[in-house]
């Protein structure tokens, strides 16, 4: 690793150091209730990480032979003591439930039977499972806890499972997270398969972050490969932030073949987290970063059918911008409403107005010019199919406005 690199990840390290975790206490999952008015979110926890004989921490950063399953509880407080896109961690243990997320329960599964029960019982009414996978730098608590806040805040209605992976939680580690995504496949495949082949299941969505889409379009193409297909359960494939080598992910949707999931990304070219990966990789861009508009983007992503939102002009809590599809309550809302429900976000019915209040964009008052409208759009939305009648609504919207300032100024 060369100097320069080497000053760049220490430096992040840094950063993250004072950004992120702070004096939070570690060993939040031992049980400490819930309170009056607080939500309770019930999670399957799947893990290929090693258990710990702590009961606040249940798996570490290492690699286990084999997968577990664990039913975990998260409390978490009442809405007018939170924001929206907020994992409000614990100042000090036990955690206070009307202030703070709080674990409620955790209980071990077995594989089989006792797990079917579980994914049966948590079934809604549209059979829906959303599998989760979490991306680099995660100790087990934080892909629960973060986790847990996707689904209450998106308010999306499926059974929530999160597959976890061995992550040692360090910015120094990343070759180690990296080999731990591909140890993980065979056992997120698995997870895949059990939910498909489950007869009370109806569909599968899969969202995954960061160095997680690696991990989740490996398992998928592996799939396809093992077995001539993707399982048709398995319908929707959200990727946010995705730490991926297009050119390998170009030869990953390659070998899954024609008949594959619908894909969503959400991308950022300002995701600093990226920018020192694209470092790591060899200076290949990253698919989390790309810009969509351009080629030869604009004509693989039209190729494959493939919708990406946007979030470079989106501001969130996250200050290495790599966090955004969770932290911001606008996308968080448009993953409940539309995506995890296996809708196209961009179908004909959703024009531009409806994505201002969809998404809470509010800049088109303040702009002049069609080109600043698309330019200061928080969300803006890239799909082939709907793309033409974006832009022309866009060149409308323009016209109208010039002819409004237009007639403001006429004598």
């Amino acid at each position: 690793m060369g100097i320069r690199l080497s000053r760049a990840l220490l430096g992040l390290g840094l950063f993250l150091a004072l950004a992120g975790c702070g004096g939070r206490p570690v060993g939040v999952l031992v049980p400490s209730g819930s309170a009056p008015g607080a939500s309770q979110i019930d999670l399957l926890v799947a893990t290929t990480r090693a258990s710990s004989d702590d009961p606040g921490i249940l798996f570490t950063g290492e690699r286990a032979p084999e997968l577990s399953l664990t039913e975990i509880v998260v409390s978490i407080p009442p809405d007018k003591n939170r924001q929206v896109g907020q994992v409000q961690w614990p100042k000090r243990l036990p955690a206070d439930p009307t202030r703070d997320f709080s674990t409620v329960s955790v209980n071990p599964l077995e594989p089989g039977p006792e797990a079917q029960g579980w994914l049966k019982a948590h079934l809604p009414k549209n059979r829906r499972v959303l599998i989760f996978v979490h991306g680099f730098n995660n100790r087990f608590e934080d892909a629960v806890y973060r986790y847990a806040q996707i689904v209450h805040d998106s308010g999306t209605d499926v059974a929530p499972v999160i597959f976890t992976w061995p992550s040692r939680a360090s910015i120094f580690d990343y070759n180690y997270d990296k080999e731990s995504t591909n140890y993980s496949r065979d056992a997120l495949e698995e997870l895949l398969q059990r939910a498909s082949r489950d007869p009370s299941v109806g569909e599968v969505t899969v969202m995954a972050h960061s160095m997680g889409s690696w991990l989740t379009v490996e398992a998928l193409r592996q799939m396809a490969i093992r077995d001539g297909r993707i399982a048709g359960k398995i319908t929707d494939v959200i990727l946010a932030s995705p730490d991926l080598d297009v050119d390998v992910f170009a030869k990953q949707l390659e070998a899954m073949g024609k008949s594959r999931p619908k894909f969503t990304l959400f991308v950022s070219r300002d995701d600093r987290a990226l920018t020192i990966s694209r470092r790591i990789s060899g200076n290949i861009d990253r698919l989390g970063q790309i810009d969509p508009s351009v080629e030869p983007y604009k004509s693989q992503l039209e190729k494959a059918g493939i919708t990406v939102l946007d979030l470079t002009a989106l501001k969130g809590g996250d200050r290495l911008n790599h966090g955004k599809f969770a932290e911001s309550p606008e996308v968080v809302r448009l993953l409940g409403n539309r995506l995890i429900a296996g809708q196209t976000v961009t179908d004909s019915d959703v024009g531009l107005g409806e994505r201002v209040g969809a998404v809470a964009l509010g800049t088109a008052q303040t702009v002049g010019s069609a080109a600043s409208v698309a330019v200061s759009t928080p969300i803006m939305i890239f799909d082939p199919r709907t793309r033409e009648n974006y832009d022309d609504q866009v060149r409308r919207l323009g016209q109208s406005m010039e002819n409004t300032v237009g007639s403001a100024v006429t004598p």
